[in-house]
């Protein structure tokens, strides 16, 4: 009796959410899109850059519950807050999306914690009822635990990037100062540089670039720059631009002095990382090197001790 009433609760779960997929499917199906009805009439027109579209429902999941995941990332952020945060984060990774499109990530990500562990407490319930509440709990603790590692996802990726700007950075500020000192103005220089070079920090002075192209003074467009990036290190150097320009001070100078700034600051940094591990260096030397040398010193003699003894 009660294997019937488990599976009848298990189908009878399954007919109401695909009757519930289906309702919320029709209702969205109900009035087409603003872009469905709109772009196929600007379609041929001219734009400037890639367009994107109005829609952000990619991929199946987001099409098919795109209202659901709306409303949850709506809850997400008002549970949650720190826009701004986020935003920032997603600037410094370089990842285009809006902040109500990194919430719906969120709800993804505990989602799918939350299926996972929903499994495993359905499993555990089969064997043992009785422990409901506990298992209610932890798929709610999973559903949790999964949009909080996709906060920290989001934080590591900016942090990966800032660590590519730093390597980047002394060659980018080199390649400028050759290009200055050879005669170019500091827009050509720039755009020779970003041309020549891939990677993280070049992609930042695209948009640098982009943005003088499109009328904005060179000071004003790295000041942005200065204001976008989570370093300190290329805020100095952005500020130092836009004042060298403003005021005309000789930009290769500066630029020659930041580069090595920055050289010198990863030396610092190697040495005093180097000193905080002295101690963990020391484990493999303690525990895997003498042990080894020890045997070696000692283990002939064990050995020519039990031949000579009687």
């Amino acid at each position: 009796m009660t294997d019937l009433v488990v599976w009848g609760a298990v189908l009878g779960g399954v007919a109401a959410a695909g009757l519930l997929l289906v309702v919320s499917r029709l209702m969205r199906l109900r009035r087409a899109d603003l872009s469905v009805r709109v772009l196929p009439y600007i379609r041929d027109l001219p734009q400037s850059g890639p367009v994107r579209p109005v829609n952000d429902q990619t991929g199946v999941v987001r099409g098919v519950f795109g209202p659901a995941l709306r409303s949850a990332a709506d809850a997400v952020e008002k549970v949650l807050g720190g826009s701004t945060s986020v935003r920032r984060r997603l600037e410094r990774a370089d990842i285009d999306k809006t902040v109500h499109e990194f919430r719906s990530d969120q709800v993804m990500w505990g989602l799918a914690a939350f299926g996972a562990a929903a499994a495993v407490s359905f499993l555990q319930a089969w064997r043992s009822p009785g422990n409901t509440v506990s298992l209610v709990v932890l798929t709610l603790v999973a559903f949790a635990c999964g949009v909080i590692l996709c906060d920290n996802h989001l934080s590591s990726l900016a942090r990966k990037r800032e660590q590519l700007i730093l390597l980047e950075f002394p060659v980018v500020a080199e390649l400028l100062a050759l290009a200055v000192a050879a005669g170019e103005s500091p827009v050509s220089a720039l755009d020779r540089v970003v041309r020549r070079t891939n990677g993280a920090l070049t992609s930042d002075l695209s948009k640098v670039l982009a943005e003088i192209r499109t009328g904005t003074p060179v000071g004003r467009a790295f000041d942005g720059l200065a204001a976008r990036t989570g370093l300190p290190l290329v805020s100095r150097f952005a500020e130092g631009i836009a004042v060298a320009v403003e005021r005309g001070t000789p930009l290769a100078d500066v630029l020659h002095a930041q580069a090595s700034d920055v050289r010198e600051a990863g030396r610092r940094e190697l040495i005093e990382t180097g000193a905080r591990k002295e101690v963990m260096m020391m484990v493999p030397v303690v525990f895997l090197v003498l042990p080894v040398t020890v045997v070696f010193a000692f283990w002939p003699g064990l050995i020519g001790l039990r031949l000579v003894a009687p």
